[in-house]
């Protein structure tokens, strides 16, 4: 027989797991006309608790079944982190961020597009060098 905490708490995790499973943290994908695939990515926080006691009966231990008293809880938070945007072959992440409050966290949050651009203009002039060559 199991003590009745136990399965308390048991039911408790159970509706927890039917209310957060993989597709919490990681959304089901979004795919636009243009073919871009967006992908939502939630940071996902639980607390819980849970508690109980046998409290002793005139008839214990004949009554037992009445000697308990407990409780549970939960709390679950779902915070947005960032979408990651699949074009392609080329995946971005774009982060859920409150926007920069200094130069330098502006430049870092602005690095990623710089070496993409960077990139993509050296990759052009070299083509267009191939293309001269020929």
């Amino acid at each position: 027989m199991n003590h009745p905490l136990s399965e308390m708490m048991s039911a408790s995790m159970s509706k927890i797991r039917e209310m957060v499973d993989v597709n919490t943290v990681i959304g089901n994908p979004i795919v636009t006309e243009g073919g871009v695939t967006i992908i939502p990515v939630t940071k996902v926080s639980i607390g819980y608790g849970g508690g109980g006691s046998d409290f002793a009966t005139k008839n214990y231990p004949a009554n037992r079944d009445n000697a308990f008293g407990g409780g549970a809880g939960a709390g679950v938070t779902i915070t947005p982190v960032a979408f990651l945007i699949v074009r392609g072959e080329n995946v971005r992440m774009l982060p859920v961020a409150e926007p920069a409050s200094t130069s330098v966290d502006r430049l870092i949050e602005q690095l990623p597009d710089l070496i993409d651009k960077a990139q993509s203009f050296f990759e052009s002039r070299k083509a267009e060098k191939a293309d001269f060559a020929e």
